[in-house]
């Protein structure tokens, strides 16, 4: 199993992603975020590491994600075996959905938001996924569910990482990996601050609170001021 959700600010720039794994080192295959560029998680029966690359050498032209993923299939005689989501820097998404993955698969997408899993107990750790982040971080997430237009709450994007590990946790919750999930990956770009990329390559027991204990420290006053004193670009 892996889950991931992605999202892209069109507004900002801002592309943020987050994965979780039944296996060890998600963060080193899965998820990607490139500000101002977009995003993209590429998982699946066996993942192929390179979709990332091919993407977004198409984004940075202004293919869209659809086109992406047409692409991604061309290029790729066993994309039956593999699972990916892209999204464009207007906040678009599109999927791959290979038949040769394993049940549960599937995915939800809304305007800046997308998730998608494979092997996982239902469509319940989706929709959990995906409602939790719409919850914690809009201004209007019953009308997003209906089909509306995000709209974000002022300063949301300081909280992310807290917001995604948070829907993360309800996934899991939901039912998760059939084998359970022991690796997770969270990366946050932005156009005016130094990326935040924290992992768990292997946590025995609380994958959820490990990812908490790690962000903890990011968190600290110490490595707050490293970051702020790093150059944006």
């Amino acid at each position: 199993m892996t889950i991931s959700l992605i999202h892209v600010n069109p507004n900002t720039g801002l592309s943020a992603s987050i994965s979780a794994t039944g296996g060890v080192s998600v963060g080193g295959y899965v998820n990607h975020s490139w500000r101002g560029v977009g995003a993209c998680a590429t998982q699946g029966l066996f993942t192929n590491p390179w979709y990332a690359d091919k993407a977004r050498e198409l984004f940075i032209l202004g293919t869209t994600a659809a086109q992406v993923v047409e692409s991604l299939k061309a290029g790729d005689a066993e994309y039956s075996k593999r699972q990916c989501m892209v999204m464009d820097k207007n906040g678009d998404s599109a999927f791959i959905h290979g038949d040769d993955n394993i049940p549960y698969v599937g995915s939800i997408a809304y305007p800046t938001i997308a998730v998608a899993g494979n092997m996982l107990e239902s469509d319940k750790v989706l929709q959990a996924f995906s409602d939790s982040f719409i919850t914690q971080a809009t201004q209007n997430p019953s009308s997003i569910l209906e089909d509306g237009a995000p709209v974000y709450r002022d300063n949301y994007e300081a909280e992310l990482p807290e917001i995604l590990i948070t829907a993360l946790e309800a996934a899991l919750q939901a039912g998760g990996d059939k084998r359970g999930t022991f690796s997770a990956s969270l990366r946050v770009e932005s156009l005016t601050k130094a990326p935040i990329d924290i992992r768990v390559d292997w946590a025995d027991r609380c994958l959820i609170s490990e990812l908490r204990k790690v962000l903890g420290r990011v968190r600290e006053a110490g490595f707050q001021d490293f970051l702020n004193n790093l150059p944006n670009r």
